[in-house]
């Protein structure tokens, strides 16, 4: 009878720790996620770490799961650790809100049932196969830069190596992630990525240009341009935000150095580039632009509103690209129009400081996410608003 009462007290004690645990996990934070625009949205929004502590005092972050008020399925979340020192400092997750509109979800712990994973993925990394690329992309569109070796190569003379600081750009027309799988089919046969198969290619030219979203510094009719990047440093790489730093050796007559932390989100045509720099002397200007090519295309500048848009044919499809800043820190913008291939670029001057942000993205009519310069240019207006009036994340216990 002993053993017996033992037996059940023991078992009932386990069983009211269960459900005390299971209680636990039950327990739910508010979040309340705001759109004060008149279209819909849906972007990669961000909690910091500090106002989750408590709730997970005790507790494995890695059972935290989000989902849509009154939903069963979990969304997918992404920790991230911006400064590197090993503890996470936001909790990431995809927001939909319909316009002028607010969205409910929940954070809860659940050790049991897993998150969502896809291949539908924001994504980069340091390519050494193909000597020392850069890459980045998610959902909509792709993006890559140059490195040491590749400089190096190209004032050897080494054929297919680029020395340029602009940033290239790969048309993709599927939301699945083609780094790793365009890079690796290179290897089997060099220029792979140069021909659609069915996802997109590379047809865009960056040479001495700035591509869409390189830098520099305009004096005298003249743009100053970095080299290749020097150093790289992967801080995230995804699923739903990657982020990854540059660094650049000093450039032009006012010794200019700088650091280029860029971020992609899921969902988005645009990165956002946000630069430390210094000079040893002021600065006259910093600018940002855009390849013009061989001038055929057509563009339109509005620093009013802080854009600019660049639409052109490339092979049989139109391309569009665009820079967008806050305006209050744009001194000017215009085509600087040049006979020397690779000098024509569309040009934002911003006035010089020591932290600049600006995004610059494209959108591919094969992608169906354009059709238009008309489609293009109300898409590059919303970033512009999106910027300017970020989603209000607020936690409601």
């Amino acid at each position: 009878m002993n053993k017996y009462f033992k037996f059940l007290i023991i078992a009932t004690v386990m069983v009211s720790l269960a459900g005390c645990n299971q209680e636990s996990e039950n327990k739910a934070l508010n979040i309340e996620v705001s759109n004060d625009l008149d279209f819909p949205r849906n972007e990669v929004v961000s909690i910091d770490y500090e106002k989750l502590e408590n709730f997970l005092k005790g507790r494995s972050m890695d059972n935290l799961r989000i989902r849509k008020r009154d939903a069963e399925q979990y969304i997918r979340s992404q920790w991230i650790d911006y400064d590197q020192d090993g503890n996470p400092d936001e909790l990431l997750f995809p927001a939909e809100v319909e316009a002028s509109s607010m969205a409910e979800y929940e954070v809860v712990l659940d050790s049991a049932k897993s998150a969502p994973e896809s291949d539908v993925i924001a994504y980069s990394r340091f390519v050494p196969e193909r000597t020392d690329d850069y890459t980045w992309e998610n959902d909509k569109v792709a993006f890559r830069t140059y490195g040491p070796t590749g400089q190096k190569e190209a004032l050897e003379g080494v054929p297919g190596s680029t020395l340029s600081s602009g940033i290239d750009l790969w048309l993709k027309r599927t939301e699945k992630a083609i780094i790793d799988k365009w890079y690796a089919e290179h290897l089997k046969n060099p220029g792979y990525y140069h021909i659609d198969h069915g996802e997109g290619y590379d047809p865009y030219h960056v040479g001495g240009s700035r591509g869409t979203g390189g830098s520099g510094v305009w004096e005298d009719d003249s743009l100053y341009v970095s080299q290749n990047y020097t150093d790289y440093r992967t801080i995230a790489d995804g699923p739903l935000r990657t982020v990854f730093e540059l660094d650049y050796a000093e450039w032009s007559p006012y010794n200019v150095t700088e650091t280029k932390r860029i971020t992609l989100d899921l969902g988005t045509n645009f990165s956002k580039f946000e630069v430390d720099l210094s000079a040893e002397d002021s600065l006259p200007n910093y600018a940002v632009g855009i390849t013009l090519h061989e001038n055929e295309g057509k563009y339109e500048l509005n620093p009013e509103e802080g854009w600019v848009v660049h639409w052109e044919v490339i092979d049989s499809s139109y391309v569009g690209q665009a820079l967008v800043l806050n305006p209050k820190i744009i001194d000017s913008s215009f085509a600087a129009v040049s006979k020397v291939q690779d000098q024509s670029n569309l040009l934002i001057l911003t006035q010089p400081r020591d932290k600049i942000t600006y995004y610059a993205g494209f959108g591919w009519e094969k992608s169906d996410q354009i059709k238009t310069l008309e489609n293009w240019q109300e898409l590059v207006k919303k970033q512009s608003r999106i910027i300017s009036s970020p989603l209000e994340v607020v936690i409601t216990e």
